[in-house]
């Protein structure tokens, strides 16, 4: 997690229009709204720039999950979200300096729903990866941002979206095969969707943020608000543990991979590239999340997993697809 992102997935809020459309959909999948960026710029450098910044960030988010389950065995699930959240508040501060003078009540309101919806992204996925595999956690995890577009987009064609993303739920959970929710362990499936609901917030949030702050100030100042909460719950998990050197140390490698450079990736990337091609790319998650975890963990995928990503992939990318047919249409 996107977690950016960021996913995570996650926005980085800025000033200028390209800023707030990086506010709105950076570590998002399917949820950024419809505008180009400086045509210009688009000219000077082509697309294959932005895109290769948009791939590296989702790689990025994953393999950085994917680090931290390798983790969690040392830390704890929530000792890694409190290490992640931590480490990166310290670096987004460092390099942001986001002043803390001359705002309102309503603007702190909203960096601390943006800094909680944050945390509780973080903590609710990574119990789901303590208990599923990360290919399918991202997977369940996406229909909080697909559901988000599907309802803001109100065309009746998205519940075609709608229905294929159900198909891949049904496909994952072995509903389908009569193996029942048993296939995947379902408190771990839980907490995959509960961590999709955080997503969709946590996406609402950091555009109005973004609308509010500077610069990436409003990103940093969540990052401060989400280690804080996270702070108390990851030293009664893991206590100790957290100050361990070598764990630090894969700890600021989780904060680095998973938050601060693909956020810094993705944010390059809205300034030349329209924002649904970002979040057609940002699709790409699912799949790179069970590559991830095929080739760091050894988590393979049955053909019905595989096929399962693939419907919700086509689900996301439909939903784009028609939010940005709806935009221009008169």
């Amino acid at each position: 997690m996107s977690q950016a992102r960021w996913h995570g997935r996650f926005g980085g809020p800025a000033v200028d229009e390209a800023g707030k459309q990086s506010a709105q959909s950076a570590g998002t999948a399917v949820a950024g709204a419809v505008a180009a960026p400086d045509a210009a710029a688009r000219s000077r450098t082509g697309t294959l720039g932005p895109v290769g910044l948009v791939v590296g960030g989702v790689v990025s988010v994953q393999f950085g999950a994917a680090v931290a389950v390798m983790l969690m065995d040392r830390a704890g699930s929530i000792g890694v979200v409190t290490l992640r959240l931590v480490l990166a508040a310290v670096v987004m501060l460092a390099v942001c300096r986001p002043r803390v003078r001359g705002y309102s009540r309503a603007d702190w309101g909203t960096v601390i729903a943006f800094g909680s919806a944050m945390a509780a992204m973080n903590l609710l996925f990574y119990q789901a990866l303590d208990r599923i595999p990360l290919g399918p956690a991202v997977t369940l995890e996406f229909l909080g941002p697909l559901a988000l577009s599907v309802i803001v987009s109100r065309r009746l064609v998205n519940l075609l979206w709608a229905g294929l993303a159900l198909l891949g739920v049904f496909l994952l959970s072995g509903m389908l095969s009569g193996d029942g929710f048993d296939r995947l362990d379902p408190v771990g499936a839980l907490f995959a969707l509960a961590a999709g609901a955080m997503w969709a917030a946590y996406i609402v949030f950091s555009g109005r943020t973004g609308r509010r702050f500077p610069q990436a100030d409003g990103l940093a100042l969540a990052f401060a608000v989400g280690a804080l909460l996270s702070l108390p719950l990851g030293i009664a998990q893991s206590g100790t543990a957290l100050i361990d050197p070598e764990i630090l140390l894969l700890g600021l490698a989780v904060a680095l991979l998973s938050s601060v450079l693909p956020y810094t990736l993705e944010l390059l990337a809205l300034r030349r590239l329209p924002s649904a091609t970002f979040a057609v790319l940002m699709s790409l998650e699912p799949a790179v999340a069970a590559l991830a975890g095929f080739l760091l963990l050894h988590q393979a995928l049955s053909l019905a997993d595989a096929a399962a990503i693939a419907l919700v992939m086509a689900a996301s990318v439909g939903a784009v697809r028609t939010q940005v047919a709806a935009a221009k249409s008169p």
